[in-house]
């Protein structure tokens, strides 16, 4: 026989694993990487299509270290992930920057920190463009996670990123329709 679950038995999994993540009860994990999982997982759940952590070779050499990519519809999104006690700075996004100009430009960047961004990091990634690289915080993960829209998250990110120029718009209006202009 075999047993499938629902979407609700999947978000509330996902969610008692994130729990254990925050308390860092993740036995059989490397540092982060129970976290890189859960991001990941959260899209391929949702019908994204992952590719599992991986390096690049160039020339026999290994160059990069990837955390993910994610592929949905017309988005091709390289992930990286950051499980930390701190707010992440700039050199996260510095090195998806490089990361992305090596890539087709519709390649765009999600960075997920669990403790959230330093200001500084989200004055300076409004000014990466062309590159996009959305910011995503633990907070918004553990929302995505609670209704299951990962990809109406992210697509409501791009393009509000695409519209204002805001790398870190909030998921919590997601989904909201946007008015029509007054006469």
């Amino acid at each position: 026989m075999v047993c499938v679950k629902t979407a609700v038995e999947i978000s509330e999994e996902s969610r008692i694993f994130l729990g254990k993540i925050q308390k860092g009860d993740t036995p059989g994990w490397a540092a982060g990487k129970a976290f890189e999982y859960l991001v990941l997982q959260a899209f391929n759940l949702d019908g994204g299509a992952v590719r599992w952590p991986y390096p690049v070779e160039i020339e026999n050499e290994v160059v990069e270290q990837i955390d993910g990519f994610v592929h949905i519809g017309r988005f091709s999104c390289v992930v990286e992930s950051k499980h930390t006690g701190k707010a992440v700075a700039i050199a996260p996004l510095a090195k998806m920057r490089n990361q992305l100009l090596r890539r087709h430009s519709g390649a765009i960047g999600l960075v997920f920190s669990f403790s959230g961004f330093t200001n500084a990091a989200v004055i300076l990634a409004r000014y990466i463009a062309p590159q996009a690289i959305l910011l995503w915080t633990g907070r918004e993960i553990e929302q995505a996670l609670d209704d299951n829209k990962m990809l109406e998250h992210l697509e409501y990110k791009y393009r509000t990123c695409v519209e204002t120029g805001i790398p870190d718009a909030s998921i919590q209006k997601s989904g909201a329709p946007t008015p029509p202009p007054t006469p």
